[in-house]
Parts: C-alpha cells; sequence; structure tokens
C-alpha cells in the first residue's frame, strides 16, 4: 500500500527512473519553476552515486528545519515522498509559512506524480495524507493552487474538499480544509 514517508536513500533505483520520467516530458511546466525540475536542475548531476543521493535525501529533510540556509524567498518545507516498497511514486511539499508569492500564486501544499503512475489516484491519496501533517504545522487549511486547465489537479483539490476561492492570472486558488483547529494564541 502507498504511503507519505520522509525521503530515504533506500529508493534511489526507482527515484533515479521517476526523474528520467519527468525530465523525459515534453510539458511548459517542466521548463518552468516546479518541485522537480528544481530539484533536476540542482542535484541531477549528483543523484547517479549512492553518496550524491545521500546527501541530497540529506538536504531535502533538512528543507523543514527553520536553521538551514536556503534561496532567498523561500521557506522552511516539510518534504515527503510516496513509496510503495522501494517504488518512488512521488512527492509533496508542505510549505511552513507564506510569502507574498506563495500567497498569490504557489500555495502551502505542492505535489507531483511520477509520469508512468499517474492517473490512478496517487495525487488525492498524497493530498488527504498530507493533511494532518499540514494541521500538525498549525494550519487549518492550506492554499493549493494549479493552472486553469488542469483538469487533473483540479479535481484533486476538490476531492480533497478544496474550495475555489479565485484565479489569479493561469492559477486558481483553493483552500483545502486540514481538519486541525485553528491556532490559539
Amino acid at each position: 500500500m502507498p504511503r507519505l514517508t520522509t525521503p530515504t536513500a533506500r529508493v534511489r533505483a526507482s527515484f533515479l527512473k521517476a526523474m528520467r520520467e519527468f525530465a523525459d516530458e515534453d510539458d511548459a511546466w517542466f521548463n518552468g519553476n516546479s518541485m522537480i525540475a528544481e530539484e533536476i536542475r540542482r542535484y541531477g548531476d549528483v543523484w547517479e552515486e549512492p553518496e550524491g543521493f545521500a546527501g541530497y535525501v540529506a538536504d531535502v529533510v533538512a528543507a523543514a528545519d527553520p536553521e538551514t540556509e536556503r534561496p532567498a524567498g523561500w521557506v522552511p518545507a516539510t518534504v515527503l515522498w510516496y513509496v510503495e516498497g522501494d517504488e518512488w511514486l512521488g512527492r509533496l511539499a508542505i510549505r511552513h509559512a507564506f510569502t507574498p508569492h506563495l500567497l498569490e500564486y504557489g500555495g502551502i501544499v505542492g505535489y507531483e506524480v511520477r509520469p508512468s503512475v499517474r492517473r490512478r489516484g496517487h495525487a488525492t491519496a498524497m493530498l488527504r495524507a498530507a493533511l494532518p501533517v499540514a494541521a500538525g504545522l498549525g494550519f487549518e487549511q492550506v492554499l493549493v493552487t494549479c493552472d486553469h486547465d488542469n483538469t487533473g489537479s483540479r479535481k484533486v483539490i476538490e476531492a480533497c474538499g478544496g474550495v475555489l476561492e479565485d484565479q489569479r492570472g493561469v492559477k486558481l486558488r483553493y483552500w483545502v480544509p486540514t481538519g486541525g483547529a485553528a491556532p490559539s494564541g
């Protein structure tokens, strides 16, 4: 049964195959600012060696720590991988705070599913499983965005209780309840 998990070097072989699938895609999103595209640009040259991959995994896990150095404008983020056994199926990030860009376009939760396993319900399962994690980070609801023409992602967000707030540029902005209580104080 697939599940969200902390990134682990155990799934390296499958992860590398998945990254080749993403790199082979000819979608405009890949050349943009997707999480996967950014990681391929930043780490793609070191993944092939086990030590390089272990370093990448350590960096991804460290992204949740507020003390970790990060590019200007980036916030701490909990990154979880969706795996079944040793098979890497996707990834999800829960950003810990808003920036002006995240409030307008990026959202708090972002997810990507390996191309060869899309349209099997993985994105919906990932987002649902992440909502209690987001609640644990203090979010009563999370902003999840998608391009206006991404019907699959719209269906995922709506299946998880997302309520459309508006459209800004090409981005639809949905608020998804986490089931958690609002932070007190």
